[in-house]
């Protein structure tokens, strides 16, 4: 018998950035307009929360 598919953990995933994560990396520099390097250095300065992440690049 199949397992219904959940949305369990899907929301805490889109809650963070993972700075190794080529892919996250990309998705938020191009959501920005900013480049790679600019995301990995709020991640590294602000943690792996999206919202903390997206408020870093807005100061700059």
């Amino acid at each position: 018998m199949a397992r219904t598919p959940t949305s369990r953990g899907r929301a805490q995933d889109r809650t963070s950035v993972a700075g190794g994560q080529e892919h996250e990396v990309k998705y938020v520099s191009t959501k920005e307009g900013v480049s790679k390097d600019t995301v990995k250095k709020a991640v590294k300065s602000a943690g792996n929360s999206r919202k903390r992440v997206e408020a870093e690049i807005g100061r700059r």
